[in-house]
């Protein structure tokens, strides 16, 4: 069910988006069109309560102008810029070129993502009205699930996973669950308070990934990269503190400030011969350690 509304609203938003401006008439017309409707017009309340979740969710409003009953998108700029609207903008575009035609399911070849975009929306929902959340959780690390309560504080995709940051009561700190290592998700009664002083981005700011590990400091990161894979970096950088430092005509040093954890390690490490780490000197001797020992293998 929570599927298929996040569904529903990502249909709703770029059907509007594509039209500019567009009545609620000429909005159920395109609806019966979509395999989504069953044949089934969108009743009036079930808009506006679309409307109202994908507001509070997403911070998109649909407005309506009161002289013609045209609904728009305010500030649809917005939506192009990065972050989260920017990624719903692509995901609508997508999802309703695939909704319109079954032939075109086979040549648009799609990363699968594992399971748990389930529990997207309640866990969203949760965020929004501050309500503690009951989960069944099985780490990779661990032989059996476990249920305990969370407080969720902020929702993170990264690599093709969605990850939850949550106060654990338990151990009274933010901790990151992946919501496909759920098992069971229930909203509580319980509400909580969602520190002022915790804010997502700068939780994150000095992560490479999903690994707030504190046990790292935040250092000054150097790498040489080789040939044409500075063209990769520079399209699409490994982390927002990236800056290019030295620019030549075979090489470029790339410079980065963040914890050098285990996943930046395994980023660093996935671009093979083409990345040599620099500094700091006992990153470069881990990356160096590892590199031997994954050589050891083929031999």
């Amino acid at each position: 069910m929570a599927k298929d509304l996040f569904n529903r609203y990502l249909w709703l938003v770029d059907t509007i988006y594509r039209a500019g401006t567009i009545t609620l008439d000429e909005i159920n017309r395109k609806w019966l069109q979509c395999e989504m409707s069953n044949g089934e017009e969108i009743p009036n309340r079930t808009f506006h309560n679309h409307r109202k979740a994908i507001e509070e969710l997403f911070d998109i409003n649909i407005e309506c102008d009161r002289h013609n009953c045209n609904y728009y998108i305010e500030n649809t700029e917005e939506l192009k810029k990065e972050g989260l609207r920017k990624w719903l903008l692509n995901t609508f575009a997508v999802n309703t070129t695939l909704n319109k035609s079954h032939k075109l399911k086979d040549k648009i070849l799609l990363e699968d993502y594992p399971s748990g975009e389930q529990y997207l929306i309640p866990a969203i929902e949760a965020i929004h009205n501050c309500i503690t959340l009951e989960i069944t959780y099985q780490s990779y690390w661990q032989d059996k699930s476990y249920t305990f309560q969370i407080e969720p504080y902020c929702i993170k995709a990264f690599k093709q996973r969605w990850y939850i940051a949550a106060r654990s009561p338990y151990y009274n700190k933010v901790l990151i669950y992946s919501l496909e290592r759920i098992l069971e998700m229930e909203q509580t009664d319980l509400s909580f308070e969602c520190p002022q002083t915790f804010n997502p981005k700068v939780y994150f700011d000095n992560s490479f990934g999903v690994i707030v590990d504190e046990e790292y400091d935040v250092e000054k990161i150097r790498i040489k990269v080789y040939g044409n894979q500075c063209k990769y970096f520079r399209s699409l950088p490994l982390h927002h503190s990236q800056k290019e430092s030295e620019t030549h005509s075979n090489y470029s040093i790339f410079t980065y400030r963040l914890r050098p954890t285990y996943d930046f390690c395994q980023a660093i490490l996935s671009h093979g011969t083409f990345v040599e780490v620099l500094e700091p000197q006992w990153f470069r001797i881990q990356i160096g350690t590892t590199i031997q020992k994954m050589h050891q293998l083929y031999e």
